[in-house]
């Protein structure tokens, strides 16, 4: 049967569309604690799955190649320093795996535990008055970093002085940068903000500097006293609302990678990448 000419522009129409949708969809990967077994067992895994990637350790220099031999994608390696007067960063191992991960898109992922004054003493978590300093350590990793084509994406960690989402943002904000993004994680923020908190403003706030975005199956209440093993589970388990959060993310605009954080989960690898894979593909229809 011979189609009308209007009926061939909705064909096409349709398939624009749905090849538009298609490359919009998030990039979905599995962090390091989940995915484990080393690079004879996670990347095949991983790929058997379904899912983009892993995301690492900085100065691994064994799992990054691996990942890349099964067609999946190293996204990040992350590193937690501690800024320090008397040891500008970044040091002789970092500057080295940056020189080796070069041209391999994968952004160095940086979380801030301390950070020390000329005394040898700690500024409080999330204090402003140590930004400078850390601005002028972070501009100095991504001045390397950069020079190998790697972009840095600072991490919030609850309990850490870069304990939150805005702490990056403030960061960021003053070194001004496209190289430098911020990152939001869904356990820290429940733990440090809180799930009584609406997560859009400040999803929306960093979106131009939005890197990556991970997540968890979580349970809701008062989460700020929870512990870990309720604030990180599968994606299929946890009575928080994830695939509203995950819609909510996606509907700032947001196109860039998701994470799932698997910290400390006692089941089978296999068993819960299987089941997260299976939650995420139902909340992303």
């Amino acid at each position: 049967m011979r189609r009308s000419t209007s009926q061939l522009c909705c064909i096409a129409t349709l398939a624009w569309l749905t090849a538009t949708v298609a490359q919009a969809a998030n990039p979905f990967f599995a962090m390091d604690n989940i995915a484990r077994g080393g690079p004879d067992v996670a990347p095949a895994m991983l790929r058997a799955l379904g899912y983009d990637g892993f995301g690492g350790r900085a100065l691994d220099e064994i799992m990054p190649p691996a990942i890349a031999a099964r067609g999946l994608k190293f996204f990040n390696g992350y590193i937690v320093l501690s800024l320090d007067p008397a040891h500008p960063a970044p040091d002789g191992k970092l500057q080295h795996w940056l020189e080796i991960i070069r041209g391999k898109d994968t952004a160095l992922w940086v979380a801030i535990r301390e950070v020390k004054r000329p005394d040898g003493s700690a500024h409080g978590i999330s204090a402003p008055e140590a930004d400078g300093f850390v601005a002028a350590q972070i501009r100095a990793i991504a001045d390397v970093a950069a020079s190998h084509g790697v972009r840095v994406a600072l991490y919030p960690h609850a309990g850490f002085w870069l304990a939150r989402v805005e702490d990056t943002m403030r960061i960021a904000d003053r070194l001004n940068r496209p190289d430098v993004g911020v990152t939001f994680n869904l356990c820290h923020w429940l733990k440090v903000e809180g799930a009584e908190r609406d997560p859009v403003p400040v999803l929306r706030a960093a979106l131009p500097r939005l890197m990556f975005v991970t997540i968890s199956g979580a349970d809701t209440g008062d989460t700020r006293t929870m512990s870990w093993d309720r604030l990180i589970q599968p994606l299929d388990s946890g009575s928080y609302d994830l695939g509203r959060f995950i819609r909510q993310v996606q509907a700032t605009g947001y196109t860039g990678p998701v994470g799932f954080q698997g910290y400390n989960i006692k089941a089978e690898p296999l068993d819960v990448l299987t089941r997260s894979m299976a939650a995420w593909r139902k909340f992303n229809p």
